[in-house]
């Protein structure tokens, strides 16, 4: 599975953005999907996640409430609404995909990496 995430930018305090994650291979459907963010000098950590049916999802408690995470299987993309946004969210965003069947929270389940997109929260 190749991941591509899009859809950074700078956005006021309080504003709102949509990131998404294109994959390409027939296998993304059984893949879940996970979401993690890495601001300047720290570690990366846990977003998101969702199965691979959509049917679960589990969030981090900093951004429960505010995001969403979405997939569409028949379109082999994943997407992350992002409301309220804080300037602590600010970061580099990736999505991920793990073969795994639970949902996993730890960065090194994850096999499957996107580039990245940096999302800036101006207060």
């Amino acid at each position: 599975v190749q991941l591509q995430a899009s859809g950074g930018g700078l956005v006021q305090a309080g504003g709102s953005l949509r990131l998404s994650c294109a994959a390409s291979g027939r296998t993304f459907s059984s893949y879940s999907m996970g979401w993690f963010r890495q601001a300047p000098g720290k570690e990366r950590e846990f977003v998101a996640v969702i199965s691979w049916s959509g049917g679960s999802t589990y969030y981090a408690d900093s951004v429960k409430g505010r995001f969403t995470i979405s997939r569409d299987n028949s379109k082999n993309t994943g997407n992350l609404q992002m409301n309220s946004l804080k300037p602590e969210d600010t970061a580099v965003y990736y999505c991920a995909s793990t073969q795994r069947p639970r949902i996993e929270t730890m960065k090194s389940s994850y096999a499957y990496w996107g580039q990245g997109t940096l999302v800036t929260v101006s207060s």
